[in-house]
């Protein structure tokens, strides 16, 4: 019988994160068999009944899902100025989904949630470098060498913020506003809004429509599909090539 990390077990079952999990236990709130459990390193069997605050976790069956988020929705599952979340995009979803990662509540484009937290602690690690591909549209024009510290990076409240690669894909002289591509690794809060404020070309409108080999065709915002079996393989083949 396969033996898993307490905080593994936890996360896979759609609770919260492996990291919040790791913290429920060192905290005491962590039971298996009835006993309270505070050692990371304890392993567990499939059929160990865990539970959280004194609460048995239910074991679900993983979710993929991959969602068009409109703009004027939070990337998140609750929000205490009672605006909308993605998650009231998803009513007939019943498995406790979340968002790996997150979109500004101005931005649109692909974002993916899931019950599997080991999963997206996966896709969110630093080191999990796949490109996310933004379309930005952006208050005035400008030249390709304007565009250059968004390689070399750009310091930001002490952050360095920096894209992969980037392109002016047109550009309307009449309204005097372009339309650039920009890719990022990370993605630090309103990240390319921060980068294009801070050279003079303010973001009018940003979405994200690649991740990865992950794209919205046929797609409109408010839609959402499931990821295929060879989706979820291809980024779970990928993140474990890259996050150790």
């Amino acid at each position: 019988m396969e033996l898993e990390r307490l905080q593994k077990a936890i996360a896979k079952s759609g609770y919260t994160s492996r990291r919040k999990a790791e913290a429920l236990i060192t905290e005491g709130k962590v039971k298996v068999n009835g006993k309270t459990v505070t050692e990371l390193g304890t392993k567990v069997k499939p059929d160990d009944t865990i539970e959280v605050n004194n609460i048995p976790l239910e074991k679900e069956e993983p979710i993929y899902l991959l969602l068009y988020k409109p703009r004027g929705v939070i990337s998140s599952v609750k929000d205490d100025r009672n605006r909308k979340v993605v998650t009231d995009l998803l009513p007939e979803i019943e498995e406790r989904i979340f968002p790996i990662g997150r979109l500004d509540y101005d931005t649109s484009g692909i974002l993916l949630l899931t019950n599997d937290g080991d999963f997206a602690q996966q896709l969110m690690h630093p080191r999990y470098q796949l490109d996310k591909v933004y379309i930005a549209k952006v208050e005035g024009i400008p030249a390709p060498e304007d565009l250059k510290p968004l390689k070399s990076g750009i310091n930001d409240k002490g952050e360095n913020l920096k894209a992969i690669k980037h392109r002016i894909l047109s550009v309307d002289h009449k309204k005097n506003r372009a339309i650039l591509e920009i890719t990022l690794h990370e993605g630090k809060n309103r990240q390319i809004r921060r980068m294009m404020e801070s050279l003079g070309y303010p973001v009018l409108k940003l979405k994200r429509e690649r991740y990865g080999f992950l794209n919205l065709h046929g797609m409109n915002p408010g839609d959402y599909r499931e990821l295929t079996p060879h989706e979820i393989k291809q980024l779970k083949t990928y993140a474990e090539k890259n996050v150790k």
